[in-house]
């Protein structure tokens, strides 16, 4: 019973934005379980296989879901009831996000040089990217650090190398002066 208390995955939440992904990983979850018959119709489950579902399922609800659903306790019938009022997602969002991926345009890019890669995998293109953001980040940082036209930072070699230069000037009294007149002379 302690296998069942842990959250292997996230939770269904109540706006159900994340009704696909829940749906494939608790079926995923039931199946390794050796409980998902128990949300299949005409299933033959043991009432504690069915029990053990139905706790499986709830902990992954969210609160209010878990309030809005309190007197089920078939895991066919809670399954049933948020595929009805969640399964409409697969025909809204589905679509829209397949033809996102078809007319992908990158337009803040000017040699668009990541269509020109050709990726086929929605994976590689998100790798991609975050490496690109990342290196993004790391100059802007470095800009951040010391803006363009900053005056730059002294070298701590030539603060020395000019200290010491002028010490020679002081021992040598009217060294750098073109007429011949030291600091002594008046």
């Amino acid at each position: 019973m302690s296998n069942l208390s842990k959250l292997e995955f996230v939770a269904l939440d109540i706006s159900g934005k994340n009704y696909l992904s829940w749906v494939l990983d608790a079926e995923i979850h039931l199946a390794a379980k050796g409980l998902d018959a128990t949300i299949t119709q005409e299933n033959e489950a043991s009432s504690q296989d069915k029990t053990k579902a139905m706790i499986f399922l709830r902990y992954h609800l969210d609160e209010g879901l878990k309030i809005e659903y309190l007197t089920v306790k078939d895991p066919l019938v809670l399954w049933t009831d948020l595929k009805g009022r969640y399964d409409h997602l697969k025909a809204t969002v589905l679509p829209r996000a397949r033809y996102e991926w078809l007319h992908l345009q990158f337009q803040d890019f000017k040699t668009q040089q990541y269509r020109e890669k050709g990726f086929q995998k929605y994976s590689e293109l998100i790798s991609c990217l975050l490496v690109a953001e990342q290196q993004n980040a790391l100059l802007m940082k470095n800009h951040e650090a010391r803006p363009t036209g900053a005056a730059p930072l002294p070298e701590a070699n030539v603060v020395r190398a000019r200290d010491q230069s002028e010490v020679k000037r002081d021992d040598h009294p009217g060294y750098n002066n073109a007429r011949g007149r030291g600091k002594d002379k008046i």
